[in-house]
């Protein structure tokens, strides 16, 4: 599987230098492997259905890939879409994903937010009491077929991000469940509120293990079998246990698996298959990362203190937070010569650098590659998500151009990469209408 997608990468590289999209006019770009998303969803899906007949929404967190045709593709794949904003929900909407296969979470939800959800039949986790109070008094006054519930957190503690850590002590997301009386108060709330029927978490991301995210889910999971013991009746229908797979960024390797997660929530909680509750995941990293390639051109070679440098036209506008937090989200990067073949040049210590005004604006430091010379292109996988799709405009660089592609003839002599456009580079004129254009003379007056 993995030689498979490294194959079709390879074979993506070499036809985007052949057919112009990587040029000296457009030195950077990004690439997207339609097969591989298409692969990873079916292997989501396939993973719970091995486990559980029970049905389950796979909703796609569309912070991971805020691209349009990317939800349309995974809509067709059969998932829907977690949204956390305005902006995010018009997303999903324009990709035709329907209102009951969509999420809303968010920790700063608008009164006017939420009357367009519950108006929209859109499901809605409230992430604290304040929230359920506007809930209660819009519920009151325009009954809704939304499915409603409450995101609680089980404060089980942070992984090795701590930014993305979501379950910890002092976390900002959802009721915290073991703070003095809240445990109580959450059951009451649920008592109170027949309509209120489900129960999200999500334990964190990227440097969280399995096992936690585990844990968190068998901490919703129990404390709806209270709520349901204490009103008598089935009230929780739905226990949303969120996302957060995290993904391997030192290899090809896509580890861990669907399947194996899936396989350890069936251990750490098995009522939760049992099929007395629908299910909701909300998955997105895990889901394109790997399947995401940024492609620039080498544009200059120095030396520095006897290190070899490359500066090349992707960093942290693309790359925000490897450039950010080296530390915590190193990504790999694998140098092609200009052509677009994989390199074999003498492996060499360097740094590869990108083209922003500040002395951290580097992709890898240190790292061991062949040598990089004027032209060579550098690839940088495992970028599906959380990079080229959320542009940082610093020293107003443009967005790149993001491609999706498909190997006709896969493994055959006459093998063929064919190109779509998923969005366009973003032109000059762009860039200036954005940064106030329209309004030259606003601040003369």
């Amino acid at each position: 599987m993995e030689d498979m997608a490294s194959d079709r990468r390879d074979q993506a590289v070499r036809a985007a230098v052949a057919q112009g999209l990587l040029s000296t006019a457009e030195p950077v770009v990004a690439l997207l492997d339609t097969a591989g998303i298409r692969a990873s969803a079916a292997a989501l899906t396939a993973a719970f259905a091995a486990v559980t007949d029970t049905r389950v929404l796979h909703a796609f967190a569309v912070k991971a890939a805020p691209l349009v045709p990317v939800l349309r593709l995974l809509d067709a794949c059969g998932l829907g879409a977690e949204v956390a904003s305005p902006g995010e929900l018009a997303l999903a909407r324009a990709a035709g994903v329907p209102p009951d296969r969509t999420v809303l979470d968010s920790p700063a939800k608008t009164h006017e937010e939420l009357r367009r959800a519950l108006a929209l039949g859109i499901a809605v986790n409230a992430d604290n009491l304040q929230e359920l109070a506007r809930i209660d008094a819009l519920v009151a006054g325009a009954p809704t077929v939304s499915p409603l519930g409450l995101r609680v957190n089980p404060q089980l503690g942070a992984g090795a991000i701590g930014a993305l850590s979501t379950a910890t002590g002092t976390s900002k997301f959802g009721v915290a469940l073991r703070d003095p009386g809240a445990r109580e108060a959450v059951v009451r709330l649920f008592l109170d509120r027949p309509w209120l029927r489900r129960l999200h978490t999500h334990s964190g991301s990227q440097g969280v293990p399995p096992t936690l995210m585990a844990e968190g889910v068998k901490a919703a999971y129990v404390l709806a079998e209270e709520i349901d013991t204490k009103a008598g009746r089935r009230q929780i229908d739905t226990i949303d246990i969120g996302g957060g797979l995290p993904v391997n960024f030192a290899s090809d390797e896509e580890t861990p698996t669907y399947a194996a997660y899936a396989e350890l929530l069936a251990s750490t909680v098995p009522g939760l298959f049992d099929g007395r509750y629908a299910l909701v995941t909300e998955f997105g990293r895990s889901l394109l990362a790997k399947h995401g390639t940024i492609l620039t051109r080498v544009e200059y070679t120095k030396t520095s203190g006897s290190r070899p440098i490359a500066v090349t036209h992707a960093g942290v506008q693309v790359a925000t937070r490897t450039v950010y937090a080296p530390e915590s989200w190193p990504l790999r990067v694998l140098a092609y010569d200009a052509g677009g073949r994989p390199s074999t040049g003498e492996e060499t210590v360097q740094d590869v650098a990108g083209p922003a005004c500040f002395a951290g604006d580097l992709l890898v430091t240190a790292r061991t590659l062949p040598l990089l010379r004027p032209g060579d292109v550098v690839a940088v996988p495992d970028t599906g998500a959380y990079y080229f799709a959320h542009h940082y405009a610093y020293n107003s660089l443009p967005r790149p151009s993001v491609h999706g592609f498909t190997v006709t003839g896969e493994g055959t002599a006459g093998a063929e990469v064919v190109f779509t456009t998923v969005r366009p580079a973003q032109t000059l004129d762009e860039i200036v209408a954005e940064s106030g254009g329209g309004w030259p003379d606003a601040l003369l007056t």
